[in-house]
């Protein structure tokens, strides 16, 4: 087997790799090289006579998945069933939604977008508020993470809450479900509870799968939300051998359900399970692992562990105290150019941060200094109006109870078929499906046939010439004939993008054709709706600016963190919640240890944000990672610091006392009221700005007289 080399493992590795049977819990700290291990499993198995058909890998990204896949195809040349969980479900509901009435497998998965507009909609019927959308997505939200049964779940919330409102909400969570159910559509969290649904209501389908999957492998196992954790049990229910991946260091996903507390839940499901810890990490120098345990140490809900590497000190981490959001940003442009000069390449730096709102000033650095960059996190290319409306359209071809995306395509272009018009249509196909109604007999007395007569009957040949075509053909023949690229026709810099971005989707259809040659329309669309923002994170040439969470996984050379400030790095809500804190506190561990051999740490005096300049508070945890200035020179505003790898119990000595003057590079003369136990943190009352809690470690601070 080509790279398969069980002596490239460490002790610890190979002991989990060596417990072949049962169930087996392996807490991976970051950069401990999991992947590794789990590549390495899957090879050793089938070099002990295990089939490929027999194994199961599930990830997290579409990016872990196509590295699993590449590393496998190298090391023994074997192609083994390996998805993240929602691909995995498409492809059991493909083959299985039959079972579930109402459904076939020609479903379509609705996006975010499309979700938000039915409940917006449904809110609009009921004269409800836009605040109580909020209401309703907890809600669904709730229900579906959890894999709850809607009436059982309402029947809990009415015994607290009686009010008139959460019977409208229930009202609107059934309408949601009824409507796409009508629809044949599924959103995200139905792909995982409608294959959860399928396993429960018919077992002989999870017998199936269950039986097939000898060895099942999980990465990522902190993220998953209580319906995987289920589904996970249900398909290791046959052969109980189970080997899970996790790091609770690194859940970072409980807003969207996930929830650590399945890595302790697996133990108490499992007595048997035999649990592993992986602490050596490969990535990051000592003072980038350093900093990373004195943060996360205060967490308090975490298996105990502690990181090391045996790689060199490195560079010391630098603090820089900027005065506002510009100087931020130009330290980082500036600093970017300097390592450029000494060899570094633009994809070995990210610039990271809580919220993708603190981006545009970085953008504009960047662009000042006429260095190339990516955003990730934010705007999606498949959710580009003109993209999604192309999408629309073959979405039709393979779901005819697709309303959702018939009622976008059919007034685009302009058919002069407005608001009025159809919900006229609507009423003229009664209990039938539009689509099916505009292609029958009965549409050819409607006073609306003139107007989409040209649209039915193209719709009618491209349905029989659909079967013939090669599937980018296809595509390209409905922007064709369709004339959706006529649309976009003017010559203004935002039409010419519009054209490019579809040129640009032709490309992709081309490649995806290329790579899988036997794929369906259908399995297309799957395999865009299930791409993730951060698949092409560190493309060559780029910087790549990013939120902390799109960065999960990944690893560069030089990292930024900029933010690190009380409201927006921790959030303002995690204040008055432990929970919401550690978790805050755990995206700051991420961040740290995405760096191999730099990292730089950025807060601001003062930012401008939501229309006005605010003064700012330094991050509590730029205080917790325990880093001690090393630079003799006072005043400044960049700085080196070295890293004490305990801070456990320790007293920082500032040389300050209470009642000490003191004066400060941006706040003026003050006066020390008060300093923690600690000695960390001091309160100082400056003459012009009043009273501000700072950090003796990072704070310029001298003593006056």
């Amino acid at each position: 087997m080509n790279g398969f080399d069980i002596n490239s493992l460490n002790e610890e590795q190979k002991k989990a790799l060596f417990e072949t049977e049962g169930v087996v819990l392996v807490t991976a700290g970051a950069g401990s090289g999991k992947t590794r291990l789990l590549t390495h499993r899957i090879c050793y198995l089938i070099e002990r006579g295990v089939s490929p058909y027999n194994m199961l890998a599930i990830t997290f990204t579409n990016k872990a998945t196509n590295e699993m896949k590449e590393r496998i195809a190298k090391m023994c040349n074997c192609n083994i069933w390996i998805s993240t969980f929602h691909s995995m479900c498409v492809r059991i509901l493909r083959e299985n939604i039959d079972c579930l009435e109402g459904y076939n497998r020609n479903f379509t998965i609705i996006a975010e977008t499309d979700r938000d507009k039915i409940i917006k909609d449904l809110l609009k019927k009921y004269q409800c508020e836009d605040e109580d959308k909020c209401a309703v997505e907890k809600h669904l939200d709730n229900i579906k993470n959890k894999g709850l049964d809607m009436f059982d779940y309402f029947a809990e919330v009415r015994k607290y809450d009686h009010s008139a409102n959460i019977k409208i909400c229930q009202q609107i969570c059934m309408d949601y479900e009824e409507y796409l159910h009508k629809n044949n559509a599924l959103d995200f969290d139905d792909l995982l509870n409608k294959t959860l649904t399928l396993f429960v209501q018919h077992r002989e389908v999870l017998q199936k799968y269950a039986e097939r999957f000898r060895y099942i492998l999980v990465d990522e196992f902190q993220d998953t939300n209580l319906v995987q954790y289920k589904l996970v049990k249900m398909l290791a229910s046959c052969h109980k051998n189970l080997f899970v991946v996790g790091d609770e260091d690194q859940c970072i996903y409980s807003w969207r359900g996930a929830n650590f507390k399945n890595i302790f839940n697996l133990e108490k499901d499992f007595p048997d399970v035999k649990v592993f810890k992986l602490e050596r990490n490969y990535r990051s120098t000592k003072n980038i692992i350093n900093m990373a345990n004195n943060v996360i140490s205060n967490n308090k809900e975490r298996m105990k562990k502690n990181l090391w590497t045996d790689k060199s000190e490195g560079d010391c981490p630098v603090v820089y105290h900027a005065f506002d959001e510009r100087d931020e940003a130009m330290f980082v442009a500036k600093t970017i150019d300097e390592l450029l000069s000494q060899g570094y390449t633009y994809n070995d730096f990210a610039v990271l941060m809580r919220v993708n709102a603190l981006s545009r000033p970085v953008e504009e650095a960047l662009l000042g200094w006429q260095m190339p960059y990516k955003i990730y996190g934010g705007f999606k290319f498949y959710e580009r109006a003109e993209i999604k409306m192309v999408l629309a359209y073959l979405s039709v071809f393979v779901n005819p109870k697709d309303e959702i995306s018939l009622l976008k395509i059919i007034n685009f272009p302009k058919r002069g078929v407005g608001e009025v018009a159809i919900e006229k249509l609507q009423e003229e196909a009664g209990e039938m499906q539009l689509l099916d109604y505009l292609l029958g007999d009965r549409f050819a007395y409607s006073k609306y046939h003139s107007k989409l007569e040209k649209f039915v009957q193209t719709f009618k040949k491209l349905k029989e010439d659909m079967v013939a075509l090669t599937l980018v053909d296809f595509v390209e023949k409905v922007v064709k004939s369709f004339c959706i690229d006529q649309a976009y026709a003017g010559k203004d810099e935002d039409s010419i993008d519009k054209l490019h971005n579809i040129d640009s989707m032709l490309t992709g259809v081309q490649e995806y054709q290329d790579e899988n040659e036997d794929a369906s329309l259908a399995d297309y669309l799957a395999n865009i709706m299930l791409k993730s923002d951060s698949d092409n994170i560190q493309e060559n040439g780029f910087v790549s600016v990013a939120t902390i969470h799109a960065v999960k996984g990944l690893e560069f050379k030089v990292v930024f963190v900029v933010g690190l400030e009380e409201g927006l790095f921790p959030l303002a809500r995690a204040t008055f919640s432990e929970s919401e804190m550690e978790e805050e506190r755990r995206l700051m561990y991420v961040a740290i240890t995405r760096a191999e051999e730099k990292i730089y740490l950025l807060h601001t005096a003062k930012r401008f944000m939501y229309g006005k300049s605010n003064y700012q508070k330094d991050s509590r945890f730029l205080a917790e990672l325990n880093i001690v200035d090393k630079s003799k020179a006072g005043g400044g505003t960049k700085k080196d610091y070295s890293v004490k790898e305990d801070k456990q119990d320790e007293h920082f000595e500032s040389g300050f006392v209470v009642g000490d003057v003191v004066s400060h590079t941006r706040f003026g003369i003050g006066k020390i009221v008060n300093i923690s136990d600690d000695g960390l943190v001091a309160d100082i009352e400056f003459e012009d700005f009043g009273k501000k809690s700072l950090m003796l470690n990072l704070a310029s601070l001298e003593k006056e007289g």
